[in-house]
């Protein structure tokens, strides 16, 4: 009987000691994919400023904003209508130590748009009331 119960008490312990080993094997390997979706989407920045300089070979704008210069990497089509000393607003994502532009506005434009949008939007002239 002594060894019977021996017998049952050494099976349950070798199962206790693998169930333990399964678990932390399991652990090791969860955090592995909580890390990779910790990894944000990148945050879209935005820097109104001047044109400092423009890069062609590099594909670069320099823009001085009000916390200093930001260089941003920017493809053909955003580069085409921009110069230096041009007021941009440039909306552009940090990744990897490099800002790749999302959109390159001239500032001057938008205050022509609000000029048409401010004459469209004045009421006509009232005709004279009679008495």
């Amino acid at each position: 009987m002594k060894k019977a119960i021996a017998i049952i008490v050494s099976v349950l312990f070798v199962f206790a000691i693998a169930s333990i080993s399964f678990a932390t094997e399991e652990k090791k390997a969860a955090p592995a994919p909580a890390a990779a979706e910790k990894k944000a989407p990148a945050k879209v920045k935005q820097v109104t400023g001047e044109v400092t300089m423009v890069d062609a070979k590099a594909k670069t704008i320099t823009v001085k904003g009000k916390k200093g210069d930001v260089v941003v990497a920017a493809d053909d089509k955003m580069m085409a209508d921009v110069k230096a000393g041009d007021k941009v607003t440039v909306k552009y994502t940090e990744a990897d130590g490099k800002n790749t532009a999302k959109s390159v506005k001239k500032a001057a434009a938008k205050m022509e748009e609000k000029k048409m949008m401010e004459k469209k939007a004045e009421p006509a002239a009232k005709p004279a009331e009679k008495k």
